[in-house]
């Protein structure tokens, strides 16, 4: 009896040690300074792409610096969905650590002030059902990804959907 409990704490110990060890391969996933913390992928009301009087403008996504120290310029970023769709910051945009931008859709004046830079591009860019969403380093190289289906990742069923707080 006695050695089926200490196999049984020797598992659980071997588990707690590969969960551990796990979690940093996890976080290097992500080691860039700019994250998506959201996006308002299903505009409220009924989804219009007329660029005078459609929705585009209120579907939108927030990018932000994560960063406690750095400096970030989104000039040459690229956000894009699963099917090629794409925006790249044209103009230098920057973000002090703790700073966010919201990226809409339609068209409108671009304002650091605001937080907020325009698709120019009145049709929308994420799906209602379900896409992923990259954010691309000017590099090249990939700083975030997610991806999402209205009934897995929004429960509230408002359109919105928070990935990192």
């Amino acid at each position: 009896m006695r050695m089926r409990h200490v196999l049984a704490a020797t598992a659980t110990a071997a588990g707690l040690i590969a969960a551990v060890t796990a979690a940093p391969a996890q976080a290097a996933e992500y080691s860039s300074a700019l994250k998506v913390k959201g996006v308002q992928y299903d505009a409220p009301g009924s989804d219009s792409n007329n660029c005078s009087t459609g929705n585009t403008k209120s579907e939108y996504l927030t990018v932000k610096n994560y960063s406690s120290a750095t400096t970030v310029n989104l000039k040459g970023y690229v956000v894009k969905d699963a099917a090629g769709n794409r925006f790249v910051f044209p103009a230098s945009h920057y973000l002090q650590p703790g700073d966010y931008v919201k990226l809409r859709g339609g068209r409108g004046t671009d304002s650091d002030a605001n937080n907020v830079v325009y698709r120019q591009n009145c049709n929308f860019i994420w799906n209602n059902d379900k896409d992923t969403i990259y954010l691309v380093k000017s590099s090249g190289s990939r700083a975030d990804a997610h991806s999402y289906t209205k009934s897995g990742s929004d429960p509230d069923g408002n359109g919105y959907i928070n990935f990192h707080g």
